[in-house]
């Protein structure tokens, strides 16, 4: 077999957005899907609708709910070869205004989500001498952005992990990549929209082509271009492409 055809993969935030759009692009290369996060009734429709073919109700930041879901989708759906560690979150403002807390947060749910996941499938791929790694990163993985600094930190930090792990595994058998999107058309740019229109006063139109025009292409980019790009380094074929920032981004970076 070829491709993703036939291995079973594992998104996390998989309900919405860019989760959503890996999900079913892996669904169309012919692998079994199994979707987390913690909306059940986005989960349960994008199953319904044939784009996973199961789903279980966790938040990845707490380590015994994520070990849980991933022991329960092991069970039904059998071992996980491909691990998207795709939820994340991002808060805005001035530096001086974002305490510790805000800091932790945005390290619990864009790193250390990822770190229990890769934590937690691990060995297994390791043991079958196949697995791949793709965790969604950021432009923020690659360059500063003021008033995030909090989520620029956590996705730095993301790549540094994907690098040394890939590091680590390179004569496992298992790949480690990250996916770093520009602005995406997702609900978590919809929130950025929000902050900028409640705290400027501008429209909701200005806001929008304020985040595309970072863009060179001056758009955003769609979630089904992250999914190519994740069904990509997922493929049996791109073994040698591993420790990798891919990125998303209209020529951003």
């Amino acid at each position: 077999m070829n491709g993703v055809e036939g291995l079973h993969a594992l998104v996390t935030g998989g309900g919405k957005g860019i989760g959503a759009a890996a999900a079913a692009a892996l669904k169309a290369g012919g692998a079994r899907v199994s979707i987390i996060g913690r909306d059940g009734v986005a989960l349960q429709a994008r199953t319904e609708s044939g784009f996973a073919d199961g789903f279980t109700v966790a938040d990845v930041t707490d380590r015994s709910q994520f070990a849980s879901a991933i022991a329960q989708i092991t069970q039904s759906q059998g071992p996980i070869d491909i691990l998207v560690n795709n939820a994340g979150g991002a808060a805005s403002g001035p530096f001086l205004k974002q305490d510790d807390e805000v800091f932790q947060r945005m390290l619990d749910i864009n790193l250390l989500a990822a770190v229990t996941g890769a934590r937690l499938v691990l060995s297994g791929m390791i043991e079958r001498r196949f697995g791949r790694i793709v965790n969604i990163a950021s432009t923020a993985s690659l360059k500063g952005y003021s008033y995030v600094s909090a989520y620029v930190a956590a996705k730095h930090a993301v790549l540094g992990f994907t690098r040394a792990l890939a590091l680590e595994t390179a004569r496992r058998g298992v790949t480690v990549n990250a996916i770093c999107p520009g602005f995406t058309d997702t609900d978590l740019v919809a929130g950025s929209v929000e902050t900028i229109v409640r705290q400027s006063g501008r429209s909701t139109e200005d806001a929008r082509a304020e985040l595309a025009r970072i863009n060179p292409q001056a758009r955003l980019i769609q979630p089904e271009e992250i999914g190519e790009a994740v069904a990509f380094v997922a493929r049996r074929e791109s073994g040698s492409i591993t420790g990798t920032a891919i990125s998303v981004a209209g020529g951003e970076i």
